[in-house]
């Protein structure tokens, strides 16, 4: 183990004074480097090697003078020689050392002198070996003490996560399958990370493996077995007679190693790849990322895109931080000049509890444990305020016991459990690098609550039951976490079953995610709990704050549950930095049974950027700074703008539809039969400006019909479809073979738009189109369409409106006339002059895209094709109906929104009376 700061300055100190000396000069490099690495308390025969044949840069070969592979590469010289030539010759050994070999220390010295070069931050350091005592902190890393720093995308993470998966696939491919494969590999991913952090002996596990077992692998899984039930014996219990190799690793309990498992068997190849996951440096590696990336290995099609499937640290900070972070940082500052406030500060923050009841392997516990711990350090250091200590671990209060996951899958939970101490292990290196001694956690005597089961179908307060007592007054402070989305199509029938759980009662629940599920279990717990100030955050897809499912879920958290939302970060891309990574768009919400006045709402332009802070007085259920609204479906709209209708509905299996080589061949045969040949449209195609065809078999005459043999046979094929189908209604309607099933043609112009257009459109792009087009029931409309209100549904006001309100599918919007168009506030009584003005500026817009008649609307509209004669069209005809709603221009979207929300408040709440008072009756 470390040895303290304060001893080995005490050996730097007689080791400067015995070299010093020059009569000293002719004695062997090596006993220099000896005594060098004795000052760290480490055995340099155990991890260094002098004179290391390498080739070098030139192709000739060279001799290291002495390297610890993968640390650090030492070129010595007599006194006085050049050290800058040294060090070009140290650097021209790299070309003959392999990737696990290359060190990330370069050291320099010719007896009187040490310079040092850290590869990593790309620095050096140079003083004089009568200086070496106050120079030691530079070898911080070599002592056991170094401050590891974790890069999301470090390789490492990667390549560990890699190697365990092929042990996984040699394992189950013998056979050793299931839950007990499941714990030998996290045993095993302990043992790998605890020998590169001083929980044991740096290096005893590998140099075991790599002496004790034979090169064929045959008697691995036997030592192994021997080493798991060591790990799990005390030191006091264990055999006399034990191989003192076994003997020098730690007790570390904590039950990790406790179950009994069936011995495995490894072979040469199995043996090879758990000595290369050991000369990984598992030091480097987080165990925030880890975890998800290793339960990923075990998924084979996961596993193809690896290192898109974990949180990045970056995104749970966004939710830690304005749930409980920000503001015990804000506290410490106010208290820490003061003793007393700071020992309360001290034991508060020690005795608070955290639950995530969707922690898959930890990830969010993990980071919060790690910034709680980071601030129990600055408190500690203000306490002490630099004053020797000889037990440090006596100042430490925070510890995992305090932490709770509920994880319905057993592997993850895991894989949680252990990444729980391993996080715990790098704040006590931390701690221990901080104030001068080391401090280790032996044997593990506390854990992380982490249950495998249901979160929905549990008792969350179970959890605090079972880790210590019966006492009810104790309860979770935090609750927070990222729980599973699945819309309503993806879940499975176990799902449907804990929705129909949750939700007993509720109107239109089957609308829902899966993920507002937790939600109301959350909101449960307040009320259940409310003498405790609790506060929950939740990572959630945005669909549950847009569309339906805000009137359905938020109705019953506002009004049955008393929900207040304390923050928000409104729709942003949650995703990592890997290379083709798992995006998705969410949101996070923070929220609580009780009001507070600091509530803060985050705010993306880009939801692939950085959010910007802004304070709110009340932050609704679509996260705009307002009233709690509930825009639900309505069957008509809530002023006097004309109705939407839905395209025509052919139920044809496709069989009415020609393709343009079939339309040539009736029109040429059959010169008559043009008139029931009409340009078929559907969403798509009206954006992409694509022409398909259909046969509008309305008014044919039966001598017409009869003669045109391709008509016919697809009349027929019409007729057989519906038959064949299951309902009723549609059967029916194979009577009439060559109608549409649903007829909702126009006789007039109308305007038409998709109920799905991409995300990245600034606007919906309306169209208009004459009757003799036939638009399906992917397509509404609205008949005979003034230019006024072309311009308003057009304009950036009706396109906030439909970003806030609208469904999604996937992420593209989803417009739709009940939710969308029926609740939209249209300007109140605009003047006459104002609406020439909109009649004239949308106009405008429709001669900007008569201006390309080969594009289509998807290229119109597409932010990096949009000509900018339509962008210039478009921003006229938006700050025309600006004016329509008030004088004031809107400074942004928020107050854009945030207007038009009090608007429809101002225009609904005399119909929503209206509508209590028939439903009292």
């Amino acid at each position: 183990m470390p040895l303290s700061w304060n001893e080995i300055k005490a050996r730097a100190t007689a080791f400067a004074k015995e070299w010093q000396d020059e009569s000293n000069e002719d004695a062997e490099a090596k006993s220099f480097w000896d005594d060098f690495f004795e000052v760290f308390g480490i055995s340099r025969r155990r991890v260094a090697t002098f004179e290391k044949q390498v080739k070098k840069i030139d192709d000739k070969q060279g001799y290291i003078d002495l390297l610890w592979k993968g640390m650090i590469l030492v070129e010595h010289k007599s006194r006085g020689r050049d050290l800058d030539r040294a060090y070009q010759q140290a650097k021209d050994y790299f070309p003959g050392l392999t990737d696990k070999e290359l060190p990330k220390y370069i050291l320099i010295s010719d007896f009187a002198r040490f310079r040092l070069y850290d590869l990593d931050s790309n620095t050096h350091s140079e003083f004089k070996i009568t200086d070496f005592v106050n120079n030691v902190g530079l070898f911080s890393e070599i002592a056991g003490y170094k401050k590891r720093t974790f890069k999301e995308q470090d390789p490492v993470n990667i390549d560990a996560a890699e190697l365990m998966g092929k042990l996984h696939d040699k394992l189950k491919d013998i056979g050793y399958t299931g839950h007990n494969l499941e714990v030998y590999l996290v045993r095993l991913v302990f043992c790998l990370f605890a020998d590169d952090t001083n929980i044991f002996e740096r290096g005893i596990f590998n140099e075991y493996l790599d002496i004790k077992t034979a090169p064929d692998g045959s008697d691995l899984a036997a030592h192994l077995a021997q080493l798991f039930e060591v790990l799990n014996t005390s030191k006091e219990n264990r055999l006399k007679n034990l191989d003192e190799s076994l003997d020098a690793f730690p007790y570390v309990n904590g039950k990790l190693f406790e179950e009994h498992l069936p011995t495995a068997a490894f072979d040469s190849e199995m043996r090879n790849i758990l000595l290369e996951c050991c000369s990984l440096d598992w030091g480097r590696i987080s165990p925030a990322i880890f975890g998800s990336l290793f339960q990923s290995v075990m998924d084979e099609k996961a596993r193809r895109n690896l290192g898109a499937h974990y949180t990045s640290e970056k995104n749970i900070l966004k939710l830690i931080k304005p749930l409980f972070l920000d503001d015990l940082l804000k506290e410490f500052d106010s208290v820490k000049g003061n003793r007393n406030k700071l020992l309360k500060f001290h034991e508060k923050i020690s005795k608070l509890r955290f639950l995530d009841p969707a922690c898959g392997c930890g990830n969010f516990l993990i980071v919060a444990y790690r910034e709680l711990r980071l601030l129990e350090i600055e408190v500690v250091k203000k306490l002490l305020k630099g004053q020797q200590v000889t037990d440090i671990g006596h100042y430490f209060l925070i510890d995992v016991d305090r932490f709770y996951g509920i994880e319905y899958e057993e592997f993850p939970a895991q894989i949680a459990q252990v990444a729980m101490w391993l996080i715990d292990h790098q704040m006590n290196m931390l701690a221990s690098e901080a104030f001068g001694e080391y401090y280790v956690r032996l044997p593990l005597r506390k854990s992380a609550t982490i249950k495998h089961g249901n979160a929905l179908q549990i008792d969350w307060q179970s959890l605090i039951e079972q880790a210590s007592t019966k006492d009810d007054t104790l309860v979770y402070d935090f609750i927070l976490g990222n729980p599973p989305f699945r819309g309503k199509k993806e879940q499975d029938v176990n799902q449907k079953k804990d929705m129909a759980l949750v939700f007993v009662g509720v109107e239109n629940a089957g609308l829902l995610d899966y993920v507002s599920a937790w939600y109301i279990r959350a909101a449960e717990y307040l009320q259940k709990y409310q003498r405790g100030n609790i506060r929950v955050a939740f990572v959630s897809t945005n669909s549950i704050t847009i569309g339906e499912q805000v009137g359905v879920l938020w109705n019953e958290l506002l009004h049955r549950y008393k929900i207040v939302i304390h923050f928000a970060h409104r729709t942003f891309s949650w995703s990592n930095e890997a290379k083709d990574n798992a995006k998705v768009h969410v949101v996070i919400i923070g929220f609580s049974n009780y009001d507070i006045g600091n509530k803060l709402l985050y705010v993306y332009n880009d939801v692939r950027g950085d959010a910007v802070e802004f304070k709110a007085e009340n932050i609704n259920p679509y996260l705009v700074n307002g009233k709690n609204i509930l825009i639900k479906s309505r069957s008509t709209p809530i002023g006097n703008s004309p109705t939407i209708i839905k395209g025509s509905e052919a139920t044809d299996d496709g069989h009415l539809q020609i393709t343009e080589e079939e339309r040539e061949e009736i029109i040429a045969n059959y010169p008559n039969a043009i008139k029931f040949i009409r340009p078929f449209f559907s969403g798509g195609d009206i954006i992409n400006g694509r022409r398909r065809w259909c046969l509008w078999l309305k008014d044919i005459s039966p001598e017409l019909f009869r003669g045109i043999p391709i008509i016919q046979r697809k009349v027929e094929a019409v007729k057989k479809f519906r038959l064949e189908s299951p309902k009723k209604r549609t059967q029916d309607w194979a009577k009439f073979p060559t109608l549409f099933t649903e007829d909702r043609q126009p006789d007039k112009s109308f305007l038409v738009f998709p109920k799905v257009s991409s995300e990245r459109r600034e606007y919906i792009p309306f169209m208009y189109l004459d009757p003799i087009n036939i638009i399906n029931n992917t397509v509404s409309y609205i008949p005979d369409c003034t230019l006024y209100q072309f311009g308003v549904l057009q304009s950036k006001q009706h396109m906030c409106w439909t970003w806030y309100v609208a469904g999604r599918t996937k992420s593209d919007i989803q417009y739709s006339n009940e939710i969308v168009y029926n609740n939209y506030p249209w300007p109140d009584n605009p003047t006459a002059k104002q609406k020439d003005i909109v009649e004239k500026a949308a106009q405008g817009v429709l001669d900007a895209r008569a201006q390309f008649p080969d594009s289509s609307l998807a290229d119109l509209y597409d932010p990096n094709t949009m000509p900018p004669v339509l962008v210039k069209a478009h921003q006229a005809l938006d700050k025309a109906v600006d004016l329509c709603y008030r004088p004031q221009p809107f400074p942004n979207e928020t107050k854009r929104i945030e207007f038009l929300f009090e608007l429809y408040d101002k225009y609904t709440a005399g119909i929503f009376a209206k509508e209590r008072h028939k439903k009292r009756k």
